[in-house]
């Protein structure tokens, strides 16, 4: 005789996050404001480079350089403009010359040269009307920022005859760090307000408005405490705070939205609050894990990288996700007890509708008529599924074109503002000197050696096609360098193949080769050797977990094929605005005709997992519904009538962060702010929308097919959205039923 099982208790995890929700938000408080104070300054203690491998040939050479010939590795430059008069006038003369034995005398300045000491040509601009002073400020970024801010207002301004601008990388790299903090802040300015507004708009109450808010709040102050900790044995880049900003807000709204969309359901089924929290982290609650999963394995994929600018965001994201789903599935369930139906309190909607639903299933029927409009946009898209399937796969495909143009290179000053003053002191050097500024590779020579063999080594490289110039050899002891001046661009092509010469010339002594395109050959031999690993990762781990969410084997290889299909615009659209320079106008950016090596890789990582989990909230209610029913074109056309307005809603919010984040003056921070909003509203509203409806038709109950054992370890191990079955049972219940019977088995 069939058994009915009975209601089923609270589980463990519901039982620990309502038993006392004051305690557990007044201990969330605590933490918060100790948290606070952990991350006190955290921007401080960041750099604002790691785009080099720390163990690459170049990297080793400029250590060795910056060591023992300081002069030739020149961090600081004072621009000296003499205004009408010649650098040459004895009273232009006399005062550069004092400037300079004031800089030499400051402690923590080494290798100062000016070119009034040895009458240099290339420290001599075309014109006669500049000089440079020049020179190396030692220690690391933090300590050279330090020095900086005390010595440029005493050097920048009049002199005499004379007017002084602070430039060189340790300029640059100070005022990018002083920028993203001034621009990360005007962001969260922006974002958090409109942020608001949206919120509101989505979901009506004021109080419901607010609790995403909270949870991104405090994903975003834990974050900065675990950077912080990180600063302590690593190198951490200043700009993965942009990240931390965008993905504190962006997934905690995510996850906030799913959960209280969830709890608002429910309600409105006549639940009682504790009943309604429950089966909330029972359906939405474990998406939202799941999801979380998701995003941090596409981030982690960026340890595997030497650069500490990618391994930043790694460190960023990962602390980010994490706390923003602890804090959604914690925090968020807590007060939610507290509140109860109250969560739907402070309507400001009112004034704009005729009609205020007076309780919550009078707004969940509301939601409901909206949700009826998705699914006729379902059921669209899957009476014509070839045609939209193909339609959109090609106009992916197509705006992704300008990405096959791309050019790698690596990030200078026209990262900056044109009107800030590093970046116009590099570009009067660039444009009103003689040779090749940055362009130059320098030969490191360590070892025992005669004037002979030097000067033999010297003739050799001179010989070399794409060579210009070669200065040296500069000895110190068993050490010397050879200045290696190239006829190409400073990191064309032509200058990439010299350095791959430069390295393959035999010679007497151990030799190794750095400059800007060596360090920018290294990069990409360093990505280009760890990206099959770190795809490898988030292909493999994201198949797993798509498998244990759906038990299915083409879903979760639909899912890595859709989502890297929806960013082929983002990086289309990378290089036809950020290299070849269109638009650079109206988004106020200097094109370098070339893209930062790191930026794709970690552009790919973030977008391919916000993707996921957006694929994640839509999987797991087509799986619900398929388990329920059995019938796939419903089930699909249900998913997308229950999440497509709350994913578009969701990329709306995220897009706006992002938009935020890409307001900022630094072009690579634009560049990933811009980007992301696009792949993010191209996933959301293109591919969720029409691609994975359009295939999951053509692919009908075949979606759904695993092999005997796969389907066993599914059984087994399996995470889904819903209550799973027991042994023996027949169906699975519906979510939306408080507390469900178990369908008896048939025997």
């Amino acid at each position: 005789m069939p058994e009915v099982n009975g209601p089923q208790r609270p589980g463990g995890w519901t039982r620990f996050v309502t038993a006392r929700p004051r305690l557990t938000l007044l201990a969330a408080l605590v933490i918060t404001a100790l948290a606070v104070l952990a991350g006190g300054g955290v921007a401080d203690r960041m750099g604002s480079g790691g785009w080099q491998a720390p163990d690459a040939e170049s990297t080793y050479a400029t250590k060795a350089l910056e060591r023992e010939f300081p002069a030739s590795q020149p961090n600081l430059l004072l621009l000296v403009d003499s205004g009408a008069a010649s650098v040459d006038d004895p009273a232009v003369a006399a005062e550069a010359t004092r400037l300079a034995a004031r800089l030499a005398r400051e402690a923590d300045v080494v290798g100062v040269r000016s070119y009034w000491q040895d009458k240099a040509p290339a420290l001599r601009a075309k014109d006669g009307r500049e000089a440079l002073i020049a020179a190396r400020i030692k220690g690391d970024d933090k300590a050279a920022g330090e020095v900086l801010d005390r010595l440029a207002p005493a050097f920048r301004g009049e002199h005499g005859p004379v007017n002084v601008s602070v430039g060189g990388p340790a300029a640059v790299q100070h005022e990018m760090q002083k920028i993203i903090q001034e621009d990360l802040l005007r962001a969260e300015m922006i974002a958090l307000p409109v942020t608001l507004v949206l919120l509101v708009m989505v979901f009506g109450s004021a109080i419901a408005a607010l609790l995403p808010l909270g949870v991104g709040i405090v994903a975003i102050l834990g974050t900065n405490a675990v950077l912080r900790g990180i600063t302590e044995f690593a190198d951490v880049s200043v700009f993965a705070q942009n990240l931390t900003t965008a993905l504190g807000l962006g997934l905690a709204i995510d996850y906030a939205l799913f959960i209280v969309r969830r709890f608002r359901e429910e309600l409105a089924t006549g639940a009682p609050t504790r009943t309604a929290v429950g089966t909330t982290l029972r359906t939405a609650g474990r998406t939202v894990l799941f999801s979380s999963l998701t995003v941090a394995v596409s981030l982690a994929a960026m340890l595997v990288f030497p650069q500490y600018f990618l391994r930043s965001f790694a460190y960023a994201g990962i602390a980010v996700v994490l706390l923003a789903a602890a804090a959604a599935l914690i925090l968020l369930p807590a007060a939610l007890m507290l509140l109860g139906p109250r969560v739907n309190s402070l309507d400001l909607r009112k004034a704009l509708r005729r009609r205020r639903p007076a309780s919550a299933a009078d707004a969940a029927s509301a939601g409901a008529e909206a949700g009826a409009g998705w699914g006729r946009f379902a059921k669209l898209v899957m009476r014509r599924a070839p045609l939209f399937a193909i339609a959109t796969s090609v106009g992916l495909v197509l705006l992704g074109l300008p990405f096959l143009g791309v050019k790698f290179g690596t990030a200078d000053d026209r990262q900056l503002p044109a009107t800030a003053e590093s970046h116009v002191v590099q570009q009067h050097v660039r444009d009103g000197f003689p040779g090749s500024p940055g362009g130059s590779l320098d030969i490191l020579a360590e070892g025992a050696a005669t004037p002979a063999q030097y000067a033999a080594y010297r003739d050799r490289i001179a010989a070399l096609p794409g060579v210009l110039r070669v200065d040296g050899p500069f000895t110190e002891g068993r050490t010397a360098y050879f200045g290696v001046l190239g006829k190409g661009e400073p990191v064309g092509e032509e200058t990439q193949r010299l350095v791959k010469d430069l390295r393959a010339q035999p010679a007497p002594f151990e030799t190794s080769v750095t400059g800007t395109a060596a360090v920018l050959v290294d990069s990409k031999e360093a990505i280009g050797d760890k990206l099959p690993w770190a795809v490898g990762i988030i292909a493999v781990v994201t198949l797993l977990l798509v498998f244990l969410l759906t038990g299915s084997v083409l879903i979760p290889i639909q899912a890595v094929v859709l989502n890297a299909l929806s960013l082929t615009a983002m990086f289309g659209a990378v290089v036809w605005v950020f290299q070849d320079g269109h638009l650079s106008g109206p988004l106020s950016f200097t094109s370098t005709g070339d893209i930062e090596t790191t930026l794709p890789v970690l552009m790919f990582c973030v977008a391919f997992g916000l993707s996921m989990d957006y694929g994640v909230f839509l999987l797991s209610r087509i799986k619900e519904e398929y388990d329920r029913t059995g019938d796939h074109e419903h089930a699909v056309g249900f998913g997308l009538r229950h999440t497509g307005g709350l994913i578009t809603a969701a990329a709306v919010i995220l897009a706006v962060v992002m938009v935020a984040i890409g307001t900022s003056r630094v072009t690579n921070t634009k560049m990933l702010g811009l980007g992301i909003a696009l792949a993010v509203l191209m996933d959301a509203m293109v591919v969720r929308s029409l691609l994975v409806p359009a295939v999951m038709k053509l692919t009908g109950r075949a979606s759904w097919w695993a092999p005997a054992p796969l389907r066993r370890f599914h059984e087994r191990f399996g995470l889904s959205e819903g209550e799973a079955p027991r042994p023996g049972d027949g169906a699975i219940p519906s979510p939306g039923v408080s507390e469900p019977e178990r369908v008896p088995s048939r025997t």
